[in-house]
């Protein structure tokens, strides 16, 4: 559950700021360079995302991320599971109270 909340992060950062690097990225996302590397690999492997170079940029280490067909109907299911599970702790806490 853990890693599909960390892809969920990562595929709706991407889709906002798909530029960005990934020290960029992972600053935002707070994760390790690390973990972002092993999550962006993890995604590009199943397809989610593909990565471009800027064609122009004479650094050819700079990629831009682009979600795949795949990767944006993964992103809509992840986001309808979180809105679930957030829905199913907001009736919890009300019960609660």
């Amino acid at each position: 559950m853990k890693k599909d909340t960390d892809h969920f992060e990562v595929l709706r950062t991407l889709v906002k700021k798909p530029q960005s690097t990934q020290r960029e990225l992972a600053a935002e996302l707070g994760f390790s360079l690390g973990k972002l590397n092993y999550c962006l690999k993890a995604l590009h492997k199943k397809g989610l995302i593909k990565l471009r170079n800027f064609a122009k940029n004479p650094n050819k280490l700079n990629y831009f991320y682009v979600l795949t067909p795949k990767g944006i109907n993964e992103k809509t299911n992840l986001t309808v599971n979180f809105m679930k599970k957030k829905m199913r702790e907001y009736e919890e806490l009300k019960k609660e109270l």
